[in-house]
């Protein structure tokens, strides 16, 4: 059953990527790459910024601080900032859905293009902005990474308050799952990885993931990431998930491009999949054909009996979003066919749509 993969999603897969290669041809008029292209012109030497469907307003900002002269690192983080005090974001910082005893824990990295530098903090609590405070660890640290209690100290020592993150909204919907908590949580019994039965007791597809990725392009050229998150809702206390981690949740390297996800941080994790677009991109890909073959590596690699349906196909989703040096931008997803992701260019914000595996 772990093995059993689709034909005719090998064959889209096949096509998409033909089509692809000639709607990234240098020079044409259309620059925007997706499942179905947009048309949209975007100057090759213009800035350009793209994020997760959740920030179209993340986009418009950050390109408003690109336009002022600013590093696309300082304007991908102020404009998921916007989400990040958003209480009616439940997937990001203030508003967030907390773990399973109640508490918000948030990721959060960055990765600065010209330098080749990366921070990040992992079950951070009480601190609204962790894009913020990765930053810091970036700048100020000789660390990439900090996690729990010592990365909150180190957002105190620079200044941050300590808040309360868990709104009324997200509460009532933690009690909701703790009254009814049955088969959704991620205790498992003893299992092996062909056990379907656990199926029985295990929905992935019914669990919340949710999170901000955003890459920009800014005026002198330099390409920068951050990726932001609550996490999976009622998570295990500690769990840490893709977005905070450098080669899973986002990857950016200068003379390429950049990448980030939102999904399943655990399939993501699993076989380092920004890191992995990035190179595809490095060897001739276009974006959406590397985010593709992610989303194909992804699949082939899902062989846990309870993560795949009647089809042998993974029954979760992870969405990609890319951008490369020549100003191309596109996505793809596991599962779906109605996915899209934001963008906006020196005309404008719009949507792109995102090719996927299965319907």
């Amino acid at each position: 059953m772990a093995t059993k993969r689709s034909s005719s999603r090998r064959q889209f897969l096949k096509t998409t990527a033909a089509a692809s290669v000639g709607a990234a041809t240098l020079g044409s008029a259309p620059r925007v790459v997706g499942a179905r292209s947009h048309g949209l012109p975007q100057q090759a030497d213009g800035p350009l910024v793209i994020s997760s469907r959740n920030g179209m307003n993340a986009v418009e900002r950050a390109m408003e601080v690109i336009k002022s002269g600013a590093d696309a690192l300082d304007a991908v983080v102020a404009g998921v900032n916007l989400v990040e005090e958003d209480p009616n974001d439940t997937s990001v910082g203030y508003g967030g859905l907390p773990n399973a005893d109640g508490v918000v824990q948030l990721d959060a990295a960055v990765i600065h293009g010209p330098t080749g530098r990366a921070g990040s903090v992992a079950c951070i609590e009480g601190i609204k902005y962790p894009s913020k405070v990765a930053k810091l660890v970036l700048e100020r640290t000789d660390h990439v990474n900090l996690v729990g209690k010592g990365a909150q100290e180190f957002a105190i020592m620079h200044g941050f308050p300590v808040e309360n993150l868990l709104t009324e909204r997200a509460r009532l919907a933690w009690v909701r799952w703790r009254e009814n908590l049955s088969n959704r949580d991620e205790y498992l019994p003893p299992h092996e990885a062909d056990d379907p039965s656990i199926g029985a007791d295990y929905e992935p597809q019914h669990r919340t993931w949710g999170t901000i990725h955003c890459s920009a392009i800014d005026l002198a050229g330099n390409i920068s990431s951050v990726t932001t998150t609550s996490g999976l809702a009622f998570k295990i206390p500690g769990r840490v998930g893709d977005s905070p981690i450098i080669g899973a949740g986002l990857y950016c390297d200068n003379e390429v491009g950049a990448a980030g996800s939102t999904g399943r941080g655990e399939a993501n994790l699993e076989n380092c999949a920004s890191f992995l677009i990035v190179e595809r991109m490095r060897a001739g890909d276009s974006p959406e054909q590397a985010c593709l073959y992610a989303c194909e590596r992804i699949a082939d690699h899902t062989r846990k009996a309870y993560l795949l349906n009647e089809r042998g196909e993974p029954d979760f989703n992870v969405q990609f979003y890319a951008l490369n040096k020549a100003g191309e931008v596109g996505g793809a997803q596991i599962r779906g066919e109605n996915g899209q992701f934001a963008a906006c260019n020196s005309e404008g914000s719009f949507l792109v749509d995102l090719a996927y595996l299965y319907k």
